[in-house]
């Protein structure tokens, strides 16, 4: 029983640290071009954030057959390839054209049956709390995978990704910086990225959103 429902947790990609090999917040599911994980194909400067959540940005600029301006959600492949891999959620985190995404990619997953992803539209800087409300839903259910998406998989989704971590898994603020600086691959220069950071070290956890310690550990990479 118990392996059977480990077996239906890795198929429905709801433990991706297991799925894809990777145990930290640091180490690249998919790189900077978009290459790495082929099942992912349409996302960017992928890294695991929590057991059943992905950070990273979009794959655009360097895609092999549909290339476009970087600053777009998604593309469509993209959708699709998260979709067939248990996601039930991605969330772009920038507006600009999220009009030309489909809300909504229905898929068939690796066991056969029918999946959907829902592509919500909430940015970083004004619908904090929604996202953190839509991370924590999933985090307590444990059911489906969430990817959090930028454009690079820098700036955006490393802040939301930082206060994420001192939320729900009680990370320091400074060791919160320290994460999104680490992952910005060296672009964090300059007085937007001190913002950022100072955005990050202000960060107040809000206790109707916390964990519990049964969920905390389940979720958390980080003990």
């Amino acid at each position: 029983m118990f392996l059977g429902l480990a077996l239906a947790a890795l198929i429905l990609g709801t433990d991706l640290p297991t799925r894809y090999g990777v145990n930290d917040l640091f180490t690249k599911i998919v790189d900077n071009r978009g290459e790495g994980e082929e099942r992912l194909y349409g996302v960017r400067n992928a890294r695991v954030l929590f057991r059943n959540v992905l950070r990273g940005g979009a794959n655009n600029a360097y895609h092999r057959t549909d290339r476009r301006e970087n600053q777009n959600p998604l593309p469509n492949d993209g959708l699709k390839n998260l979709c067939e891999e248990g996601f039930t959620d991605a969330i772009y985190l920038y507006s600009k054209n999220f009009k030309t995404a489909p809300r909504e990619t229905e898929c068939t997953l690796p066991d056969g049956t029918p999946g959907k992803l829902t592509y919500h539209n909430l940015v970083y800087n004004s619908d904090q709390e929604a996202i953190l409300k839509k991370l924590r839903s999933r985090l307590v259910s444990g059911e489906g995978a969430v990817y959090l998406h930028c454009w690079n998989g820098w700036h955006a989704s490393g802040y939301i990704s930082a206060i994420s971590l001192i939320q729900f898994c009680g990370m320091s603020a400074e060791d919160a910086v320290d994460y999104w600086n680490r992952n910005t691959d060296g672009v964090n220069q300059g007085e937007n990225y001190e913002r950022i950071r100072k955005k990050i070290r202000a960060f107040r956890p809000k206790t109707e959103l916390q964990l519990d310690p049964e969920t905390r550990d389940r979720a958390c990479i980080i003990k």
